[in-house]
């Protein structure tokens, strides 16, 4: 294990409120995957020196083997790097919150990575990701991005089309997160005690099969359970809902009982509850305070302020910032390109056989085994009409809006809108359109 050559990573996004959590994470981990250099890069000096002031002292402090450097500079960020892990938000959570507010203006439910919202946010997304790769193709062509930037499914398919040879992996921990929970509430140590087989696209998929190691078929107590209790875990039950959960995660954690039901033969991602319900997500949202505003009243205070306490005590012996392990199926991805482990992942790649009755051309979420020659596809077979019908829908969105941020096109954008499940018809989806673009204009291409 200690054999194993060290990497040189930059983290893209570097004033991201999760970045001290990553590095805690990463820190965690050398004995898997030992560190020579961090770099951070973002394109917003202030933000990022407040965030790398800090963890140049927590680096310091706990593995000074690490070389650091923080720049806003392409070239310095991406020369001599193994891994571009990429986690940026295009227009911060200012953006995001007109995603959210300005579709509710019209009955729609307004949403980070879903309908309209997740459709302005990835035609913001797709030119700051193929800057990215376009970077580490020019300092450090041999280098893996792993990105993890929201919407994801938009900027796969994006990275798809316009650049076809990238070495690049799209993941999401939305699956993750859930599978935690299922260890949980079969009373495992971890989700590696269980293998699963699942098919879909990125927040819109669902588990066909949960078997541990022995092979047992732990599904029944699973859907038994989820039907009667979302992915609320029986500690939360117990506690009658845990504070450290925050209200809003747990509707959506509940709500998967009802996301359930429509299909009692999987287990589904609990996005799927705004498109199977949107009028109920409408109904809860407060027009005048969405998530992104509770994310920059609580999150973004409570992340500037410790990493602005650490810089002026100097010190990060007695930091509050913990370990991101959620977040550690990032360095299970890294390690199998690296070191060739073969882990089994679910991600987001080209569907090129992997549901054999859907769009070869698709992104989709399966499980695939990992070496370190990138993902290789685990066959799911064919799926269910229902599954499909709903896949072909959103994907057909995912494509247009793609089409539309290449050529510029305002009529396919349009029909991208008017295509997603959660619009109700094409006047509204032009009426959020045109509002879109006039908050857009810094970040979208023009519309014709």
């Amino acid at each position: 294990m200690n054999n194993r050559k060290p990497v040189s990573i930059v983290v893209a996004g570097g004033g991201s409120t999760f970045t001290p959590g990553i590095i805690m994470m990463l820190l965690n981990h050398q004995d898997r995957m030992p560190i020579r250099q961090i770099k951070f890069y973002d394109n917003d000096y202030d933000r990022q020196k407040q965030v790398a002031d800090a963890c140049e002292i927590l680096l310091k402090e706990r593995a000074p083997e690490i070389t650091f450097v923080s720049t806003t500079d392409p070239e310095t960020a991406f020369t001599d790097v193994d891994f571009v892990m990429a986690h940026i938000r295009v227009g911060k959570y200012a953006m995001r919150e007109k995603d959210e507010k300005i579709p509710l203006k019209y009955g729609v439910v307004g949403q980070e990575t879903c309908g309209p919202g997740g459709i302005a946010y990835g035609m913001r997304s797709i030119g700051g990701v193929i800057e990215l790769i376009d970077f580490m193709e020019k300092y450090s062509p041999d280098a893996w991005m792993l990105n993890y930037s929201n919407p994801a499914a938009i900027v796969a398919e994006a990275t798809r089309k316009l650049r076809p040879n990238s070495r690049i992996i799209n993941i999401c921990d939305m699956p993750v997160g859930i599978e935690y929970r299922m260890a949980e509430i079969l009373g495992l140590e971890s989700r590696k005690d269980f293998v699963v087989r699942y098919y879909g696209l990125n927040h819109f998929g669902w588990w066909t099969d949960i078997r541990d190691h022995d092979g047992n078929d732990l599904m029944p107590q699973l859907k038994d359970y989820v039907q009667k209790h979302g992915y609320v875990t029986p500690n939360e039950l117990a506690n009658k809902h845990s504070e450290d959960v925050e209200a809003s995660w747990m509707h959506t954690f509940e709500k998967a009982k009802e996301v359930a039901v429509l299909d009692p033969d999987t287990l589904p991602n609990t996005y799927l509850k705004y498109y199977f319900y949107s009028q109920d997500e409408f109904a809860l949202a407060d027009p005048d305070y969405t998530r992104a505003n509770e994310v920059m009243d609580h999150r973004e205070k409570i992340v500037f302020t410790e990493c602005n306490r650490i810089v002026a005590e100097g010190t990060a012996v007695d930091t509050t910032f913990t370990a991101d392990d959620h977040a550690s199926y990032i360095v299970d991805l890294a390690t199998a390109l690296a070191y060739n482990t073969h882990e089994r992942m679910l991600l987001i790649v080209e569907n090129d056989g992997a549901i054999e009755n859907f769009d070869s051309t698709a992104m989709v979420e399966v499980p695939c085994i990992v070496t370190s020659n990138g993902p290789e596809r685990i066959c799911q077979g064919k799926i269910p009409q229902f599954q499909k019908g709903m896949m072909e829908q959103q994907v057909s969105v995912e494509k247009l809006v793609v089409e539309a941020w290449e050529e510029g096109s305002y009529q396919k954008l349009w029909q991208a809108l008017t295509l997603s499940k959660m619009v109700p018809n094409g006047r509204v989806a032009k009426q959020i359109l045109d509002d879109l673009i006039e908050a857009n204009k810094e970040y979208w291409p023009e519309l014709r």
